[in-house]
């Protein structure tokens, strides 16, 4: 009899030992497997984050040569070059400009007055006062110092930054900046015999053409 209690209860004992360690093996397999699960979702995670991050400097990358191909088409297309010529009686002022621009003179300067060209990318607009223009060209009999004392006040509030530059090897001003009529761009004045050019661009879009063309200005002083 007690024989047969000590059998049972070893056989008790032995019943519990596997079901602890089944117990034991269970826990270590989820915990595994949640692990494993908890791996695959950070992997699936992060490789989402990665291929976005592909995927967007992929598509910055195409958008930059599409942008560059443009920009090369662009300036492309401007070329060979056209010169413009201004009158005799006003120092013969020339320069090169896109071909795909558009000049209208308004004035002509044959009377003595004022000289007024504008020159814009296909057509040339109306003029007005707000209007937005590539290139303006003006040549007028007025003294070079008073008409670069006209922008001093927008100088020294900031609206206008001025430098000094060579045009054709004379000295000359330039601009940059909010001008009084609140256009934004450049412009350059210099001194043609007894009258003062200004030769001017309207925004910054037209800029890269504004500083090829002033550097081809040629006159006779």
């Amino acid at each position: 009899m007690t024989l047969m209690i000590k059998t049972r209860q070893g056989e008790a004992g032995a019943v519990n030992s596997w079901l602890i360690l089944t117990i034991v093996l269970i826990v270590v397999a989820l915990a595994g497997a949640g692990t494993a699960g908890w791996a695959m979702y950070r992997y699936l995670q992060e490789k989402t984050t990665v291929d976005t991050q592909v995927n967007n400097a992929v598509a910055e990358k195409e958008k930059a040569v599409r942008t560059q191909m443009t920009s090369d088409f662009s300036d492309a297309e401007k070329l060979p070059n056209r010169t413009f010529t201004g009158p005799t009686d006003y120092g013969s002022l020339s320069f090169s400009y896109p071909k795909t621009w558009s000049v209208y003179i308004s004035q002509d300067g044959s009377t003595g007055g004022q000289y007024q060209a504008y020159l814009n990318p296909v057509s040339v607009p109306p003029v007005t006062a707000t209007q937005q223009f590539a290139l303006r060209v003006n040549i007028q009999t007025q003294d070079y110092g008073k008409t670069v004392a006209t922008y001093d006040s927008y100088v020294k509030n900031g609206d206008l930054q001025s430098s000094a530059v060579k045009i054709d090897g004379e000295d000359a001003t330039r601009l940059d900046g909010t001008f009084p009529d609140r256009l934004r761009g450049s412009l350059v004045l210099f001194k043609i015999r007894d009258k003062t050019v200004t030769i001017r661009t309207d925004a910054n879009t037209f800029m890269n053409d504004f500083n090829a063309l002033i550097a081809t200005i040629k006159f006779n002083s």
